[in-house]
């Protein structure tokens, strides 16, 4: 197999010979984890259970992380689903990694279409399935909705949409999703919406899951249909990777029958952790305000339109390559160039911009941007 680079590997290689200016702090704006301590009674938590560490995690999960999963689906999404339409998975980036090529094992030119720019596992998912890929190409004239015939839709397989979006910060009405369910009824392709931002969001409208639109849609056993989603972003909890697949449940059926050779299965400690973390609602609001704040700052500093949902700002540049190094030399910032996630073009002309940290460290930050916007 050939992987292409990690973007954060092509970041390093494109500043390794740029001395960055010292009169300013390091911030490093590229990596979309949150720089928050994890909250207390989640440390507590797992603290308290490390005994149980003397047994094997059994890799279906157990009955009260499931539980507080559905628990966190019902709250949030008005959605009710039973244990076998949910798996508890070690952090959604294996999940992203694997389950195409679970799936895409035994068809005929496999072809999988994913949101371009992506994140960068469904890339390494399509080149270890030896897959035929289809971007589906977000673009600011598309509205970052994606588009595709449904000459090319008869060809998929697995169709991976991200909403909200990362990198663009873009949101899904619930009637799009509906019409992506139902192509993928009448096309037989299994579709999957990565929701791991679904938690960080600054309005009165929240992000919708795919789940719900099944409902929307008549398809109440969420046939062809999966979610995933993940604690590290809500929680700021990465470290625990507690994350889950939901849907479908024939599908999921075989899936677990694959997952007991995988190998993944969370450690009880984590999954205790892991289920009140899910269960809790008050952190998750907390770290939403911190990061809408930081949305109001780069409004009040920069101009931006404050996005939807997620935490990050995906900012026009004349040239993203000498922006982000030209920003590091000046001004000891990095950010990520745009067409490191992307491919076609898609991204070119964009960095991305993560804002994971506090408010007072935001704050000092976008004024070094604006700073280094302003005199270019």
């Amino acid at each position: 197999m050939k992987f292409e680079k990690y973007p954060f590997e092509r970041l390093a290689l494109l500043l390794e010979n740029i001395e960055p200016n010292k009169e300013f702090e390091p911030s490093s704006l590229t990596i979309g984890e949150p720089q928050f301590d994890t909250p207390l009674f989640i440390q507590e938590e797992l603290q308290n259970t490390t005994a149980l560490l003397n047994k094997y995690p059994k890799s279906a999960g157990e009955d009260y992380l499931k539980n507080s999963m559905r628990g966190f689906i019902q709250r949030r999404f008005n959605v009710t689903i039973n244990n076998d339409e949910i798996i508890p998975v070690f952090g959604t980036r294996e999940v992203l990694f694997n389950f195409p090529q679970f799936f895409l094992f035994n068809k005929e030119n496999p072809t999988i279409a994913y949101t371009n720019p992506f994140y960068q596992i469904y890339e390494g998912a399509a080149i270890a399935s030896r897959a035929k890929v289809i971007h589906l190409d977000l673009t600011e004239e598309n509205n970052y909705l994606p588009q595709i015939s449904d000459e090319e839709l008869k060809l998929c397989h697995l169709v991976i949409l991200n909403y909200p979006n990362n990198p663009t910060s873009a949101t899904i009405k619930k009637e799009e999703l509906v019409k992506w369910i139902k192509k993928a009824l009448e096309f037989d392709f299994v579709l999957i919406n990565d929701e791991c931002y679904s938690e960080l969001y600054f309005g009165e409208e929240k992000p919708v899951s795919l789940l719900e639109a099944c409902i929307e849609a008549d398809n109440h056993n969420f046939k062809n249909c999966l979610i995933l989603n993940s604690i590290s972003k809500r929680s700021s909890a990465p470290g625990l990777r507690s994350g889950f697949i939901a849907g479908d449940k024939e599908i999921l059926k075989e899936y677990m029958q694959y997952r007991t050779y995988v190998g993944c299965a969370l450690p009880l400690p984590l999954q205790k952790t892991a289920a009140i973390a899910w269960d809790e609602e008050s952190h998750v609001e907390h770290f939403r305000e911190i990061y809408k704040q930081n949305f109001i700052l780069a409004q009040e500093i920069l101009g931006i339109k404050i996005p939807e949902a997620t935490f990050y700002i995906w900012l026009k540049v004349d040239d993203e390559l000498k922006f982000t190094q030209e920003l590091y030399r000046t001004k000891n910032i990095k950010v990520l160039p745009g067409s490191y996630l992307g491919r076609n073009g898609v991204g070119k002309n964009y960095v991305r911009i993560a804002l994971v940290e506090n408010n007072i460290k935001t704050a000092e930050v976008l004024h070094r941007l604006k700073d280094f916007i302003k005199n270019k």
